[in-house]
């Protein structure tokens, strides 16, 4: 199965097109304020409809509210919704409410954590394993940070699941063919600054991710 690949945390149209062109199968639009990455509605909405419909839009969202919620899945026109830290049970509420595909993220830094992934099964419709960040972080992702991918060895998937945490051009082969994924997903590998996008290293990488 050929593995593709989503762009988190776009933000310009110009970073937008550069992941469309290069074949991302997914873009992230991020909702949560104090993130470098957040986009107002009326931002969202502008670089949303510059999406081709084969691209899903996906918005990231911190256990958001469920206005804050309906009004950017009506801005941007999403296709799914993806969870940091929110609750199995209020990840099928959001589900439920939005009518949209739900991905949970899933903070990973022991095999312990792997525990929260079957938790989401009948809530979420994908998992998406990211590394937990350091304690006080602000932000649940987006930081660089990379968990230890020889935890997911045998373990049994209780959903379809995307792979985050610390990727980039240098190690994205490397983790496809250690953990299996078929979905990756960067944000922070793919900036020259906190929340500044940078065309070359979105083309490096996704070229990177097609040759896997």
């Amino acid at each position: 199965m050929p593995v593709t690949a989503k762009i988190c945390g776009l933000s310009t149209a110009t970073t937008l097109d550069a992941a469309i062109a290069q074949g991302a199968s997914h873009v992230g639009f991020v909702v949560f304020p104090p993130s470098p990455r957040h986009l107002g509605f009326e931002e969202l909405a502008g670089l949303a409809a510059r999406v081709p419909a084969h691209v899903r839009k996906v918005g990231v969202f911190v256990d958001p509210a469920d206005d804050l919620l309906m009004a950017a899945v009506a801005a941007g026109r999403l296709d799914a919704i993806q969870l940091h830290k929110t609750t199995p049970a209020r990840v099928a509420h959001l589900r439920r409410l939005s009518a949209r595909e739900a991905w949970a993220a899933v903070a990973i830094e022991t095999r312990g954590d792997l525990a929260a992934a079957a938790a989401q099964t009948g809530a979420a419709d994908r998992l998406l394993y990211d590394a937990k960040t350091p304690e006080g972080a602000t932000l649940p992702g987006g930081m660089g940070v990379r968990f230890d991918w020889e935890l997911l060895r045998g373990f049994r998937h209780p959903l379809p699941w995307a792979l985050s945490g610390g990727l980039d051009v240098t190690n994205v082969d490397e983790a496809i063919a250690r953990t299996g994924t078929t979905l990756v997903d960067v944000s922070s590998g793919v900036e020259s600054a906190p929340g500044v996008k940078d065309v070359d290293k979105i083309a490096a990488f996704l070229q990177r991710v097609s040759a896997s």
